[in-house]
Order: C-alpha cells, then sequence, then structure tokens
C-alpha cells in the first residue's frame, strides 16, 4: 500500500528547502526525541495533562517561571485550545466579548461551541483584512457601554504587525474588563521583552510549535490574572482530547530548556541577521513593518513565491498583494544570509491589489451557533450576494475570516472574497 503522507514527509526532510514557515524548529530537534519509543499514555507515574501533580506539571511550572506568569498550563491542541478555553472563562462570567476582526476562524469555531456572539471591532486596515491597527476610540466607547466585557485581539497579526498590548491593558482594566491575546506567532517574544505576559494581558496563548523548537500542536496558555489560575484547567478539559500526545508535551518540556540556555542570544543573533537582511532588500522591496522574524513583502506574492520555490525557499503564506516569509530563532544567520542572496536574484512584481481596504460590518442576520450549525450550502461567492454566511470555510494560512457566520454577505465581501482568491463560501439553506 501506498504512504503519500510519510513519502512526503520523507522526500520534504530530505531536501535542502529552506523552510520561512511555520513549524519553528525548521526542522532541526533542540534535543533527540524517539517518536514511536517515547509515545505513551497516562500510565503510572506520567501524570495527567488536565489533572497535572506531577512531571506534567512541575514541567509547566518550569515554563511559568520562563514567561513570569502566574500560571502556565501546557496545550497539545494548539493555541486553538488555548482559545477556546479563554473564551469558556470568559462565557462562566458572562463577559461580552468584543474582538478585533482579524481573528483566525479559530475564534468563530469557540464562539459556536460556547454560544457566544460577539462585538466586532474593524481595525484602521493597513494590510488587508489581515493586519491593522487598534482602534482605541471605538474600543472605549464600546467598554463604556459594556460594564463586563473582555477585549480579544491579535498580536502580532498575520502579517506581523503588533498591537500596544501595554497601552490597551490599561484601558480595560480602567473599565474593569479582561484582555485576551492571541499570541499565537509571538511565543519567542519573552526574550525582547515584549511578550502580553511582560505588557499587561490578562491571559494569552502562545502556539510554542509555531515560533520555537516544539511540535506542531504544543502551546501555552498564560495567566497572569490569578482569579483564573485555578479554574484553567477545568475549562481546557472540556476541549481537549483524553488522550493528549505526550511527545508534544515533551517537546514544551525540551523546549523550556531552550527558552532558557539559548533564547536569548539565538534572538540576538536572528534580529541582526534580519536587520541586515531588510536592509540590503530596501531597494528592490517594499516591505511591510513588524516583529521582526515575520518578512512580509507587498508584492505579487505568488509570483515571488513560485520564482523563492525554484530557489529551495519555501514560504509561510502568498497572496496577490504580499508574501510572509516566517523565521524564527532557530533560523541561522547564514540561512538569513541565504534568503537575502536570492530574494535579490528574484524580481518582484507589483501587487496585482493593493491599498487599504475599506470594510463596514455586513448585516447580521443569525447568532454565530445558528449559522454554524445550520444546514449549508457551497456555492460560487459570485452568487452569494444576501447570503447568510454559514461555516466560515476561509484557508488556513491565514484562516482570518471575511465574512462572519450569520452575517449577510454582500458586494464589498464579495470583493474581499476575491481578492484572496477565495472561490467558494457556504451559505445558510
Amino acid at each position: 500500500m501506498k504512504t503519500p503522507i510519510y513519502d512526503f514527509l520523507e522526500n520534504y526532510s530530505r531536501s535542502d528547502t529552506l523552510r520561512l514557515h511555520m513549524p519553528g524548529h525548521k526542522g532541526k530537534a533542540p534535543a533527540p526525541l524517539k517518536a514511536f519509543e517515547c509515545d505513551i499514555t497516562e500510565i503510572s507515574g506520567a501524570d495527567s495533562l488536565f489533572e497535572a501533580s506531577g512531571i506534567i506539571e512541575e514541567s509547566e511550572k518550569n515554563t511559568s517561571r520562563l514567561y513570569h506568569t502566574v500560571r502556565t498550563c501546557y496545550s497539545t491542541g494548539g493555541s486553538t485550545l488555548c482559545i477556546q478555553t479563554m473564551l469558556a472563562l470568559m462565557k462562566q462570567e458572562n463577559r461580552t466579548v468584543i474582538a478585533v476582526r482579524n481573528v483566525h476562524r479559530s475564534f468563530l469555531a469557540a464562539c459556536a461551541l460556547l454560544d457566544i456572539q460577539p462585538l466586532w471591532l474593524f481595525p484602521d486596515y493597513s494590510g488587508g483584512i489581515l493586519s491593522g491597527g487598534f482602534p482605541y476610540d471605538k474600543a472605549e466607547e464600546m467598554l463604556k457601554q459594556h460594564r463586563n466585557a473582555c477585549i480579544y485581539l491579535t498580536s502580532p497579526d498575520y502579517l506581523g504587525k503588533t498591537a500596544d498590548i501595554g497601552g490597551i491593558s490599561k484601558l480595560c482594566h480602567r473599565y474593569n474588563a479582561v484582555l485576551l491575546v492571541d499570541n499565537a506567532h509571538g511565543a519567542h517574544t519573552v526574550a525582547m521583552g515584549t511578550h502580553p505576559s511582560q505588557l499587561g494581558a490578562d491571559i494569552c496563548c502562545d502556539s510554542a510549535h509555531k515560533m520555537l523548537p516544539a511540535l506542531t500542536g504544543g502551546a501555552y496558555l498564560h495567566i497572569m490574572n490569578p482569579a483564573y489560575a485555578d479554574r484553567a484547567k477545568a475549562a481546557m478539559s472540556l476541549f481537549g482530547s483524553t488522550s493528549p500526545s505526550y511527545l508534544i508535551m515533551a517537546s514544551l518540556d525540551l523546549c523550556a530548556g531552550y527558552i532558557a540556555e539559548r533564547l536569548e542570544d539565538d534572538v540576538k543573533r536572528a534580529v541582526c541577521a534580519l536587520d541586515a537582511l531588510r536592509k540590503r532588500i530596501s531597494g528592490r522591496y517594499e516591505v511591510y513593518s513588524g516583529e521582526p522574524f515575520h518578512l512580509t513583502l507587498l508584492c505579487d506574492g505568488k509570483d515571488l513565491a513560485d520564482q523563492l520555490r525554484s530557489f529551495g525557499i519555501e514560504c509561510e503564506y502568498a497572496d496577490s498583494g504580499c508574501i510572509v516569509l516566517l523565521f524564527s530563532p532557530m533560523n541561522t544567520p547564514e540561512e538569513i544570509e541565504r534568503t537575502a542572496d536570492i530574494l535579490m536574484k528574484c524580481a518582484p512584481k507589483p501587487p496585482v491589489c493593493s491599498g487599504k481596504i475599506s470594510f463596514l460590518q455586513p448585516e447580521t442576520a443569525l447568532k454565530v451557533r445558528e449559522a454554524v450549525l445550520s444546514d449549508y450550502e457551497e456555492i460560487p461567492v459570485e452568487e452569494s450576494e444576501g447570503r447568510i454566511c454559514a461555516g466560515v470555510n476561509v484557508p488556513c494560512p491565514p484562516a482570518v475570516p471575511v465574512a462572519a457566520s450569520g452575517e449577510i454577505i454582500d458586494k464589498n465581501c464579495i470583493k474581499i472574497f476575491k481578492r484572496y482568491g477565495i472561490l467558494t463560501v457556504n451559505v445558510v439553506k
């Protein structure tokens, strides 16, 4: 019998491809981890993830000290499980969830599961629907209206733009609101002093596997507000598998050692090399401003991705207006210099579509939960005007919804669907 998945992975691992995409280990293990030999379940002495009181609790405490949190919980279900947990904690307090619109689709899925109807904050878009600035005035108006609320935002966003977590946390706490941060792309920022745990967020999630040497699915739920420390595991157990991967947990355990012993030096070396790369390519490329490990270039990203692939580089994301090359502290200065050499050999084309997006909130016809659980049909986007968006089926990456579940698709939505190459949409029957 053919083994197509295994064969692809074997061939890719043997290639000399420069992996400028997730996961953050870039194919380099910080320590040996034998897959089948180390794959166990909750046997005697192995502890239990959601009732941790032994080796898992000890490892989580090690990581908590590194991130200066009240508590850090491991997830083997990625940031998705952490997002579900954060929202469940807010649901228990009956808080109004105010969310910046460029959320990951896992946020909408969690809202459907928990029957949360979010209130949307539309950012000042600067990089299409994937990236934008936090709208302080609108946020404060909403916090004044909803006195038992939380703000949920994504930082860094998909293109690498970061929010002023410190300023936003002060705004939230002025109104007794809770700040939740999807920091899936920012686990490494603890070495730069810009992690949400250092800037006043109440709870955040990190996808360790995106930016650090951890196996895919390895993530952290960081709790800085003591009010949620004792309830987090119970909320997490509502959604997590009862058979969490010990291989993923072991990689998080090893990752703690990497953070303690190597992360700061690796970050400094990589950032220095990335600064040099940006200076070198500045005359040829328009570089989108963001945190240093996201190299986002504003050009015909699909065309450039094909060019880079011919030179042995695989990118994280590309569309008609940009390309994201995702580095991590595991990339060596030599790999970064090689990337600069190749970028200088390429000929970027202007973005097929560019400029800011004006996106007013579509009319809401159904609650998120009602729309997601409704019978639906998949139709071409050209035929979707006036129909109600059902489950969001945008691709991952970037997995940022154009129309949210329950909203009526309008002409502007259709225009944005096309911009991102989304040809079909699920609509309520």
